[in-house]
Parts: structure tokens; C-alpha cells; sequence
């Protein structure tokens, strides 16, 4: 049998969803920009109108509203959402962070272990190589505020868009090619 999801409390989500938003100081547009989603598909989880299917965007925005995998679908049975969970220091064991610093450049290592905001990250198959890929980590200033945070997103997922679309070598120039990318 299958579940009636139109019974479920999609205005208490929705609710639930513009106050985590909004307590981690995002437009809807700028929420949208980091799950990688459709600001219409935010603006419709916020209307809190009854759907039959489950939205995947709701996988794709809990964890930029602080919320662990699955909390969405606590809240439309009337709990409360979980916490992102934190990573401890060294949980994943001091010996891999020595690996990773030895692997690379220290002025990569020196941005990695910075204390600004990290506030998105890719990996992005450069075109034209195969399995030949690029990772980009973006900070932001640890005294911008909401509004700067927010431009800083979009000024990357501009970028972001850019560089998915770089042409291959063999390419005439004339029709960037999307690349893959995570």
C-alpha cells in the first residue's frame, strides 16, 4: 500500500524551512544557488501545498539549512529536524590530514585549513582529458555579511557555470560543451 503524502504537515515544512533559511540569513535565490536547485523549487517547498510525491529538492537543501539527511521528512510527520552532523577534529585520524598535506601544495593546504566560511566546493572534469578533473574550493570573508555571503554564491555559481562549460581542444570554439562534473 501506498502512503497518502498529501496527509502529511507540508505547511509545518514549509514553515520549518523559511525560518532555517532565513535564521542562516539566505534569500531563496541564494538557497537555491547552493543546493544546486531552481529557486521555484524553494518558493514551492515554502508554499507548503500538499504533494503526492516526495521533492528531491528537499534531500538537496537540508544540509545548507543545517539539517541532517532525512529531516524534512521528521518534520512532515510532525518531529523536529535533525542537526547537520558536525565531523570532530580528527575523526577521520590525524595520519590522513599528514597525507593530504604532503600531497599538496602548502599554499593549498594553508586555504584549506583556513577559518573562513567555506562556502562551496566542485570537481569539475576538465574537457578534452579523460578523468583529468579540477577541484575548486570557495571561501568566503569572515566578516561579510548575509547580503556579501550571498552575492559571493552567486558571483561563484556564475563562475561555477563558466568553467562546466569550457570547450575541448579539439572543439572549434563556437559551442561550449558542458562539462562533467560532480
Amino acid at each position: 500500500m501506498t502512503e497518502d503524502r498529501t496527509k502529511l504537515q507540508w505547511p509545518r515544512l514549509a514553515t520549518a524551512i523559511r525560518a532555517a533559511r532565513e535564521a542562516r540569513g539566505l534569500s531563496q535565490e541564494a538557497l537555491a544557488a547552493l543546493a544546486g536547485v531552481a529557486e521555484g523549487s524553494v518558493q514551492n517547498l515554502e508554499a507548503g501545498k500538499p504533494r503526492n510525491r516526495m521533492p528531491q529538492t528537499l534531500a538537496k537543501i537540508e544540509p545548507h539549512l543545517g539539517w541532517a539527511v532525512g529531516s524534512g521528512r521528521l518534520i512532515l510527520d510532525g518531529g523536529d529536524p535533525n542537526p547537520a552532523p558536525d565531523t570532530p577534529p580528527g575523526e577521520h585520524g590525524d595520519v590522513d590530514a599528514d597525507k593530504l598535506r604532503r600531497k599538496l601544495p602548502l599554499r593549498i593546504v594553508d586555504e584549506l585549513e583556513s577559518d573562513d566560511p567555506l562556502l562551496d566546493s566542485a570537481v569539475i572534469q576538465l574537457p578534452g582529458v579523460n578523468g583529468a578533473r579540477m577541484t575548486v574550493v570557495v571561501h568566503g570573508n569572515p566578516e561579510a555579511t548575509p547580503q556579501q555571503i550571498q552575492e559571493a554564491l552567486l558571483a561563484w555559481r556564475r563562475a561555477e557555470e563558466n568553467l562546466r562549460r569550457l570547450p575541448d581542444d579539439d572543439d572549434d570554439g563556437d559551442e561550449p560543451r558542458a562539462a562533467n562534473g560532480s
